[in-house]
């Protein structure tokens, strides 16, 4: 059997005991209590049985606890899957968001959730899942809920000189269309 892993030297017993006091995390001030046991001179085994875990995971946070301090043996988020598209895909989706579809290409009048996924698996070939895709377009800023389509030949001047000579007639209708734009 191999020496077992030896713990740092700036801590001891009742050092570790007042951080497990002061802990309001249950994980750590369990961890904290076992290898206060080992600090005691107790054996590993009796650290495992006060942690209420094997002589493996004992280590381990012996490892964690000599690489982070106490921090170490806090309970951390689990990372979860990495993103399917990468930020020069990302960057593709968005301008591809902020032109809007042509009809005559895209075949949609505005984008919808299924098109877009369609849209990413020709341009990648990466199968992305609505729920996913959602996901990536609201950490990317964009809602579910967007403004009316607009015509891609759509002239903003013309329109916006109509609309300065009906602010004149009706300046709620005015008002609103502004807010729109």
């Amino acid at each position: 059997m191999s020496a077992p892993v030896p713990l740092r030297s700036d801590f001891d017993a009742a050092l570790l005991r007042k951080l497990a006091r002061r802990s309001h995390e249950p994980d750590q001030t369990r961890r904290l209590l076992a290898l206060a046991e080992i600090y005691d001179g107790g054996s590993r085994s009796d650290a495992a049985r006060i942690g209420g875990v094997g002589l493996q995971i004992v280590r381990d946070w012996v490892l964690r606890f000599n690489a982070n301090g106490p921090n170490g043996l806090l309970t951390g988020k689990a990372p979860g899957a990495p993103s399917l598209l990468d930020d020069h895909q990302r960057q593709a989706l968005r301008q591809v968001l902020e032109d809007g579809p042509t009809p005559a290409i895209h075949g949609v009048v505005r984008w919808r959730l299924i098109d877009l996924a369609q849209w990413v698996f020709e341009e990648f070939r990466v199968s992305i899942s609505k729920q996913t895709l959602s996901r990536e377009l609201r950490a990317m800023g964009f809602r579910k809920l967007s403004a009316r389509p607009r015509h891609h030949a759509q002239d903003m001047e013309a329109a916006a000189a109509f609309f300065a000579g009906v602010a004149v007639l009706v300046p709620s209708l005015f008002n609103a269309w502004k807010a729109r734009v």
